[in-house]
């Protein structure tokens, strides 16, 4: 871990600078926390960064919530609250083990269920604690159910973002068959891999906290599925022509991105894994900044390309613009110099502008626009780590291979997820219901009944 230096800045009156240069001239030169204080500390910034990424659930189904027609919002919730259900239960079952315990070097133990550990439990359970029981628990540096629960909410976000893009049109039950395939197997093996030290780890590959991991694992899993799936009716015309089928609510997509962007701090602030020092605590500050400069380059950039392309600002890219930015900057958010940060997440603005029309181009229905926004955007924020590098060309190439490995692997696998679901079960609604909306014919509700039967041609 790179050590960042910081300074320090405050507003006291002149009695409390006078306390408090009493108080510098008799400590010691470094003063440093006990083993059982930086417990405590981890362990928060694991469990508020943790809840803080949970919170990215409702932005996602937010998001997809205002993009989608109003015939299919109420089952887009749906979902949205059914994966990250399954993703939680799953990574409970088997995943987190698959990812993190006794990994070699493809994937770790199949081992079922990952529970509080004998000494927690020692401690919690004891009528009085010795130091021994104490120390044995801090010994750990967090507490192990801390982790879990923060490894878990980014699990979750992955199977978010396929979520979005097949919306419309795939069935219910399927998608979330996928979704356990996902959450309990996928996701955890290729995690492994650079987060559980596995090869990709021994390779130099590097991700802070999930360009490619999280957001370009959904993304592929996004793109194949699309592709098996199939466009809606009518989006494209005979002729190659693109029917645009607007989301129906702005303001409520509007409100999703910034409950993302909101969440993002937590995502990657929570990835420098710890908070029992000062280095932690200026290492996380530099995280937020430049989390938060790469989201705002995402969206200037996004705005002024379409206003030169389009000549109108197109309120959905410059969403995507932060969706892009944030993904960008994912990869590489304790980058020291913030003009990076800018640079970064204004290239994942830039890239999303011009990725999601070529998606159209090849027929590439991305209801959302996430392909673009999580898979090109996560692609290139992982190439960038490389910028930033002691050695550019070695890093380079080391990225390129976690890049080519999890794309092959969730290119495969999916699609033999999806071809499977596709001829048993079937993976699409037919004509009438997708013409009637998913709402009715899934769920036999509608989110905005007060609308009527007109608001169903929406």
């Amino acid at each position: 871990m790179r050590v960042m230096g910081t300074s320090y800045g405050c507003r006291l009156g002149l009695g409390s600078l006078a306390l408090v240069a009493v108080v510098l001239a008799s400590a010691p030169a470094r003063a440093e926390v006990s083993a059982e204080t930086a417990f405590v500390f981890n362990t928060f910034s694991f469990l508020v960064h943790g809840f803080l990424v949970m919170w990215m659930a409702a932005g996602f189904a937010m998001l997809e919530s205002g993009l989608v027609r109003t015939k299919n919002t109420a089952t887009i919730c749906l979902k949205n609250i059914a994966l990250y259900s399954v993703a939680g239960i799953m990574y409970y079952l088997v995943g987190y083990n698959l990812m993190y315990i006794d990994v070699g070097s493809y994937f770790g133990s199949f081992s079922f269920l990952y529970n509080t550990s004998a000494e927690e439990l020692a401690l919690l359970n004891a009528d009085e604690a010795t130091p021994e029981m104490v120390d044995a628990v801090v010994a750990g540096g967090y507490s192990v159910m801390s982790d879990w629960f923060f490894q878990m909410v980014f699990v979750a976000t992955a199977a978010s973002i396929v979520s979005g893009t097949l919306a419309e049109r795939i069935k219910f039950w399927p998608f979330m068959i996928f979704t356990v395939i996902l959450t309990g197997f996928l996701y955890p093996i290729q995690g492994s891999w650079s987060w559980g030290a596995g090869w990709l780890s021994e390779a130099g590959f590097s991700d802070f906290a999930g360009s490619t991991i999280v957001h370009s694992v959904g993304g592929w899993a996004a793109l194949t599925g699309a592709v098996i799936l199939g466009a809606r009716k009518g989006k494209y015309g005979p002729d190659g022509s693109v029917h645009p089928m607007p989301g129906a609510n702005l303001p409520l997509a509007t409100l999703g991105t910034f409950i993302l962007w909101f969440g993002w701090f937590g995502f990657n602030g929570g990835s420098q894994l710890a908070l029992g020092s000062a280095a932690d605590a200026a290492a996380i500050a530099i995280v937020y900044v430049n989390t938060n400069l790469a989201a705002c380059a995402g969206v200037v950039v996004a705005m002024i390309l379409t206003q030169l392309i389009y000549k109108k600002i197109d309120l959905t890219m410059a969403l995507n613009g932060a969706i892009a930015g944030l993904v960008s900057i994912t990869a590489g958010p304790d980058v020291q110099n913030h003009l990076m940060a800018l640079f970064v997440g204004g290239v994942g603005g830039a890239l999303v502008v011009f990725a999601i029309p070529l998606m159209d181009k090849l027929k590439v229905d991305d209801v959302v626009g996430a392909v673009s926004a999580h898979l090109v955007a996560g692609i290139w924020g992982t190439l960038a780590v490389a910028l930033s590098a002691d050695s550019f060309f070695e890093q380079f190439v080391a990225q390129i291979k976690g890049i080519v490995a999890v794309g092959v692997f969730m290119v495969v696998t999916s699609a033999i997820v999806w071809l499977v679901l596709k001829y048993t079960i079937g993976l699409r609604v037919d004509e009438e219901a997708e013409e009637m909306g998913l709402d009715k014919a899934e769920l036999g509700m509608e989110a905005y009944p007060e609308f009527g039967h007109g608001s169903q041609s929406i």
